[in-house]
């Protein structure tokens, strides 16, 4: 699929007075004798939505999916005036789906996403959020940031020194190399694949923010009481979804996620990388699923 025909999926929404780009995909009101159960999404760093575009027909069978693009990301806005806080982009998911009339989920998270996630996790715990949250979804994320094997490249975009200078360098060659070397199986990290992902990377000079967007790995050190208390908090019953050989968000985070959740269930995806819905999207599919 080409990044043209994905946000042709799609629609703008305005949130907070910015642009963000929504994929829905309930046509219609779900039946009363066939009500569909809501799933929400969020992506993970430095893509998008489109993470999900091999896996959304078949979880559509089953829900009614509900993604955007975070603000900075994919099609969606990419202010520079904007701190880009993980605290700010759940007020934007959170107000996606209330302007969909969406108050029951089954909340889906990667990478980034899990971030948001638990700080909605973290207001959900507190009564704070009209939202009922049946089932938790959470897929290599670097929540447990201590564990994390970030690469040179997310080092020097998250200094506040390099980062501006590295962000106007990144072409894609760069981009390219580092996205294939968090893969398992390389090969399935196309040329053509990853075009079409830069390009929404690129949209609206999104060049300019990558660094801006990078902050997200210092908040994960300023919010961790926050957000791992939160996870350790929750009653809502939760599903780890892992791709083993992730070289960023490693395996040690996904035992340390299913000893600290009171309700979950680990499960493995073996010989996977970092992203799973693209380099493994059948395994993936029937986990969430399952």
């Amino acid at each position: 699929m080409t990044a043209q025909e994905w946000r042709n999926k799609g629609e703008f929404r305005t949130v907070f007075g910015k642009n963000i780009f929504v994929i829905d995909t309930s046509i219609s009101k779900p039946s009363e004798e066939n009500p569909r159960e809501t799933l929400v999404i969020l992506h993970g760093y430095p893509t998008s939505s489109f993470d999900y575009y091999k896996v959304l027909p078949e979880l559509a069978k089953t829900y009614r999916v509900i993604l955007h693009d975070h603000l900075g990301y994919g099609f969606s806005d990419k202010p520079l005036d904007y701190s880009y806080s993980l605290i700010e982009q759940a007020d934007v998911a959170l107000e996606v789906w209330k302007q969909l009339g969406v108050q029951k989920v089954t909340l889906l998270a990667h990478d980034y996403g899990t971030s948001v996630c638990t700080e909605i996790i973290a207001r959900h715990n507190r009564k704070q959020i009209n939202l009922e949250i049946d089932q938790l979804l959470l897929c290599n994320g670097s929540v447990h940031i201590e564990l994390s094997q970030l690469r040179t490249i997310q080092k020097l975009l998250k200094n506040k020194y390099t980062g501006k200078w590295v962000s106007k360098l990144m072409r894609f060659p760069i981009f390219k190399r580092n996205i294939r070397n968090v893969y398992f199986d390389k090969r399935q990290a196309t040329d053509e694949e990853l075009m079409e992902i830069w390009t929404q990377i690129e949209h609206n000079n999104g060049r300019k923010v990558i660094h801006l967007l990078s902050s997200y790995m210092v908040e994960r050190y300023t919010f961790w009481h926050r957000w791992i208390g939160a996870l350790k908090e929750t009653s809502i019953p939760t599903k780890i979804i892992w791709a083993k050989n992730d070289p960023v968000a490693v395996a040690a985070i996904a035992e340390l996620l299913s000893a600290e959740i009171p309700n979950n269930t680990l499960l493995w995806i073996n010989h996977c990388g970092h992203f799973p819905m693209l380099e493994n999207p059948k395994k993936w599919v029937e986990l969430v699923l399952k």
